[in-house]
């Protein structure tokens, strides 16, 4: 079995910063594309960003020029760099990864999410 635990949220003003981290553990023979997704209240999940395991990324127009993912190999870890946040980030953001299990099944895994409050 393969768990993501997130870390990182919180509370920021307006124009401020957070770091997310995601690790994943549990028998893990490899992990292919990783991402973070949120979902406000009110609204459907929705993608924020994707990285592959070749470190290409994907961005989600409103975030572009701000979020940075990033990931570390050897620590099964995706980080989020957000920066110059509003209020319209506030959400809850879930870490999201496309894994291989030690026994070759091919599983999709979530993180708890983790809560992102923008004050103005």
């Amino acid at each position: 079995q393969v768990h993501m635990v997130e870390s990182g949220g919180g509370s920021v003003q307006a124009g401020g910063s957070l770091r997310l981290s995601c690790a994943a553990s549990g028998s893990i023979r490899e992990i292919n594309a990783m991402g973070w997704y949120r979902q406000a209240p009110g609204k459907q999940r929705e993608l924020v960003a994707r990285i592959t395991s070749g470190r290409s990324t994907i961005y989600a127009e409103p975030v572009k020029g701000r979020f940075t993912i990033s990931r570390d190999n050897d620590k099964n870890t995706v980080y989020l760099q957000m920066n110059s946040l509003s209020p319209e980030d506030t959400a809850v953001y879930y870490c999201n990864a496309q894994a291989v299990s030690s026994i070759g099944r091919y599983l999709e895994v979530w993180g708890q999410g983790t809560l992102v409050t923008v004050s103005s």
